[in-house]
């Protein structure tokens, strides 16, 4: 399971995908820090089916997390060369062309 929040603002949609296990966490390497303490990242869980689907009608997406950012990738919005990483926790964030 992954946690999905939509956010819309503007007409435009994005989704944040986080491993439901690393949501309330921060991590810090250097002077990069990924904090999932707020609720940016706090959503609702979801399958990988029910993540992959809404991902899909999203314009942008914020991933975090193994489970989430695989899901990216297996969904095509994700290519692989993006992805950095926090103490070992992969993120990324992407735009999603439509059609």
């Amino acid at each position: 399971m992954v946690l999905v929040k939509v956010h819309k603002k503007e007409g435009c949609i994005l989704v944040a995908v986080c491993d439901a296990d690393l949501v309330g966490k921060r991590f810090e390497e250097g002077n990069l820090q990924l904090d999932l303490t707020g609720d940016f990242y706090a959503g609702e869980e979801k399958t990988e089916t029910e993540a992959g689907d809404i991902l899909r009608n999203a314009d942008h997406a914020n991933l975090v997390g193994q489970k989430s950012v695989a899901l990216g990738i297996q969904e095509g919005i994700i290519d692989e060369a993006h992805v950095q990483h926090v103490k070992g926790i992969p993120h990324t964030q992407a735009s999603i062309v439509h059609g």
